[in-house]
């Protein structure tokens, strides 16, 4: 390929020399030679610093966002309108545009999206198809599982992630699409099929500022990333926002579906929530569907609503929806149940809204309701740092209200004072009138939970969920909940290494 080719479709403003590419990279540490270095400005950096550096590592031609860089001898040049853009096309044109062939179905929202993924990636499976899937937890390629750096990938790895796919028979790509990725435009030019509404709580408005800069970077998914807005939208209407999309989509998409709890196209209808898992009739526009989830609580029925609802979009049948909802048995850091022969139960989850952790305690209660039980809900949550400060309060507002004992902690506290960023949610904590406890130490407050449980209880580890470090002013440092949860057990006299056996062995049976 050439410069020239790689640039077809980019809007450029100046362009010069047209040398053989032999690859597209944007971070100047990994270019080699032959390279196209894609130099364009970030949140914190500016990649036009580093334009010498490339050179001096082979990249044979620049494309820079910034007027003020001038063309270097020796190497091709490309002056663009917008940095972010241009490495979506080239890296398109790079991998021969493997997104317009493959049908995406991209989540976005502030909660449920990963559960969403997971489910909808079960559905395509159950109806034999080969998929990939992009998400905050993980990435799959065709059954292949690799770590997730990014809820949503640059541009750059995403389209190399589904040319990946497209090469070992891939034919459905299922994305949770996040605002940032939206705002900073890492899937423009990915065309996409599906689009499915969550729901749109406070959450990341230390980059967006307000709620209705939050809800503008999510309904690009809805209008097209550069691309035609897609075939079918799936909107949750029991949250405001979705009812506002549904305006924009009855304009802009051939087919509209709705879901909500007690109506919409995709509802439910006879709820029955258990400890193993939750059974209902999903009414959908061809009938009613028996439903069982091994994921429980209403939050759940939502999920399994909204990833139907895809799957429907997608032409699977109901017999494909229903197997693909019954064989997602658990999705990682969601509800996920650490079980080591202890008398009370113990969940990490990744709740860190005052929302999310609004329901987490609410299914809580319901659990050990459930179980008939007068059992205690205990909670551990911390704020991360570097993040909104004023949804800090509203979060210990939330956990105090739904808990029996909360032990406030850190989570990732990155460049922030830990101990600052728990006097902020304290107050919160103070006003729910809830008994509480402070530990900074994440290990030594999960430890102190678990001390406190009696039997009946439900001991929640929330914020972290799947995360396997921990952020911190002084670094990064391994940390799992739920390899800490299971260390404290153990020390508490519980025989994990057997529950963990008898656990994958119950799986594989």
């Amino acid at each position: 390929m050439t410069f020239q080719q790689l640039l077809q479709g980019a809007e450029v403003l100046s362009q010069s020399g047209n040398p053989a590419v032999a690859g597209v990279e944007y971070d100047s540490r990994r270019v080699r030679p032959g390279t196209v270095f894609v130099a364009m400005k970030g949140e914190t950096s500016d990649g036009n610093r580093f334009i010498d550096q490339a050179i001096t590592a082979g990249a044979v031609a620049i494309v820079t966002d910034s007027p003020a860089e001038t063309p270097r001898p020796a190497v091709a040049w490309a002056q663009v309108v917008h940095g972010r853009r241009v490495l979506a096309r080239l890296s398109a044109n790079f991998y021969k545009r493997p997104a317009e062939r493959i049908a995406n179905t991209g989540i976005t929202g502030t909660n449920g999206k990963s559960t969403t993924a997971f489910l909808i990636e079960s559905i395509f499976q159950a109806a034999g198809r080969k998929t990939a899937l992009v998400g905050t937890i993980e990435y799959h390629v065709a059954g292949k599982i690799l770590p997730a750096p990014h809820t949503t990938p640059e541009a750059l790895e995403l389209n190399r992630l589904l040319s990946e796919g497209l090469g070992q028979g891939v034919t459905e790509a299922v994305m949770e699409v996040s605002s940032h990725a939206l705002e900073q435009q890492r899937v423009f030019g990915i065309p996409f099929d599906v689009a499915v509404f969550t729901n749109l709580t406070r959450d990341h408005l230390d980059y967006h500022g307000t709620m209705e800069s939050y809800f503008r970077a999510k309904q690009v998914l809805f209008e097209g990333c550069g691309t035609d807005p897609p075939r079918a939208a799936v909107l949750n209407l029991d949250d405001e926002y979705g009812r506002q999309l549904w305006k924009l989509c009855k304009k802009k998409s051939a087919l509209v579906l709705s879901y909500g709890l007690t109506s919409g196209d995709f509802h439910a209808e006879s709820v029955e929530i258990t400890p193993r898992g939750t059974r209902f009739q999903m009414v959908t526009p061809s009938g009613k569907i028996a439903m069982w989830s091994p994921l429980i609580g209403n939050v759940n029925v939502y999920n399994v609503l909204a990833a139907s609802a895809a799957g429907y979009a997608r032409d699977c049948s109901a017999e494909a929806i229903a197997k693909g909802i019954f064989d997602l048995t658990s999705v990682p850091g969601r509800f996920e149940r650490v079980d080591c022969g202890q008398p009370f139960t113990v969940v990490v989850d990744y709740a860190h809204t005052d929302d999310a952790l609004r329901n987490l305690t609410a299914l809580a209660r319901d659990f050990v309701a459930r179980a008939g039980l007068k059992g205690k809900v205990i909670t551990v949550f911390g704020c991360g740092g570097d993040r909104d400060r004023a949804k800090r309060p509203l979060m210990g507002e939330a956990a105090g209200k739904g808990s029996d004992f909360v032990v406030l902690t850190s989570d990732n506290p990155r460049s922030e004072d830990p101990l600052a960023i728990m006097n902020d949610a304290v107050v919160g904590l103070q006003r729910s009138g809830a008994k509480y406890s402070m530990e900074p130490d994440r290990r030594k407050a999960i430890a102190f939970a678990l001390q406190q449980a009696t039997p009946g209880d439900i001991v929640l580890l929330a914020g972290k969920g799947h995360e396997k470090v921990q952020i911190t002013k002084e670094g990064t440092i391994p940390f799992d909940d739920v390899d800490v949860a299971r260390e404290n057990l153990t020390a508490l006299g519980y025989d994990c290494k057997s529950a963990v056996k008898a656990d994958t062995a119950g799986k594989t049976a």
